[in-house]
């Protein structure tokens, strides 16, 4: 079987927001006519271009043709997505970016979206925020976050209106990266907040303020903030709903999967008329896709033929690693970061950073 060249490390320092320093290794190296230092004469753009070529030149490298193995193939392709999205920053956006990752049914890969494209992110050196809004508490697992009884979470900051702040904790594996954790107090807060004022918008109220009071401080706001949803459409998840400006669906591929669809886009939409106007489903991901399946396959092109401006054009594999990644605390971009799942994440998360949020009432 053929194997892939050995690829040498692109990883930027840690923090590593723009391209110029991405590159600072390609640019030191560049000759210049005067002898300054190359760094102050290259352009962001020319050290970014040269970087790209040197990128090609590897991905170009690796074997590619009919007469690899099917194995042989997917190591090579891994290997040349290794090449192209390893090492590279992923631009801020122009202001604060709040995302409620929602579907009705349960299984099709919500909170192991949200920790992983967030974690991406945060690797890029983002400020990203999670609020764990799933009473199960399963991406305050995966980010390794501490989430038992005695802790203040999200709980305490929708019923006792404690500030976000006060319970954001930070990812140990990931710097950049933090989360209101979900307590087992969390399942209850469905039936305390009916009887309260203005139930549907408290999350939204302690969003705002806390990115209200980081301004007025003169501190960065975050540049992503990801609310994990159960599956079910109570008042948690329609509390996340009035948060964000955008909906991330990601959508099993199989057939149960599109069912609920529906209905949850109806739910939407009411959401929009009613209490949240900016709200927009921005983007959807494929997951747990196998190629080996004609099913898979059936699913994708029809999801891809009703919403093609939002389906996402990565694809989530079905991945060992991805599943082992929560048993020890941690997302699989920390866990296995050249698995298929992990690249797979990783591309999901620089496509979605390349969408621009759309304009809004709140912008």
């Amino acid at each position: 079987m053929a194997s892939a060249p050995a690829v040498p490390p692109t990883d930027p320092a840690p923090g590593t927001r723009d391209t110029a320093a991405a590159a600072a290794p390609l640019a030191s190296a560049a000759p210049t006519a005067d002898g300054d230092d190359p760094a102050a004469v290259l352009t962001a753009a020319e050290i970014a271009g040269e970087e790209d070529a040197r990128r090609a030149e590897l991905a170009g490298s690796l074997p590619d043709g009919d007469d690899l193995t099917p194995l042989a193939r997917e190591v090579a392709e891994d290997a040349r997505r290794r090449i192209e999205l390893h090492g590279r920053p992923i631009a801020a956006p122009p202001r604060t970016r709040v995302l409620t990752v929602a579907n009705q049914k349960g299984g099709v890969g919500k909170t192991t979206t949200t920790v992983n494209v967030a974690a991406a992110l945060a690797q890029a050196g983002l400020r990203v925020v999670v609020l764990d809004s799933d009473p199960q508490g399963n991406a305050s697992t995966a980010l390794g976050v501490e989430h038992h009884s005695d802790v203040v979470g999200l709980y305490d900051v929708l019923v006792d209106e404690v500030p976000l702040e006060d319970v954001l904790q930070p990812c140990p594996d990931v710097p950049g990266l933090l989360c209101a954790p979900a307590t087992i107090d969390l399942a209850g807060a469905e039936i305390e907040l009916v009887s309260m004022v203005a139930r549907e918008t408290r999350l939204r109220s302690a969003v705002q303020g806390y990115l209200d009071r980081l301004r007025a401080a003169g501190e960065p706001a975050p540049d992503y903030v990801f609310v994990d949803c159960p599956p079910s459409l109570g008042l948690l998840t329609l509390n996340a709903f009035v948060c964000a400006e955008e909906v991330l669906i990601p959508i099993q591929c199989e057939y149960y999967a599109l069912e609920g669809l529906s209905q949850l886009l109806k739910n939407i939409s009411m959401i929009t008329r009613h209490l949240n106007p900016g709200l927009h489903v921005s983007s959807i991901l494929l997951t747990m896709y196998d190629a080996r399946t004609r099913l898979a396959a059936q699913v994708a092109e029809e999801v891809r033929e009703h919403f093609p401006e939002q389906v996402l054009g990565t694809t989530v594999p079905r991945s060992v690693r991805v599943s082992e990644a929560p048993s020890y605390g941690q997302t699989v971009m920390t866990y296995d970061p050249g698995s298929s799942g992990a690249l797979s994440y990783l591309a999901a998360a620089r496509e979605l950073a390349e969408r621009l949020p759309r304009a809004s009432a709140r912008a």
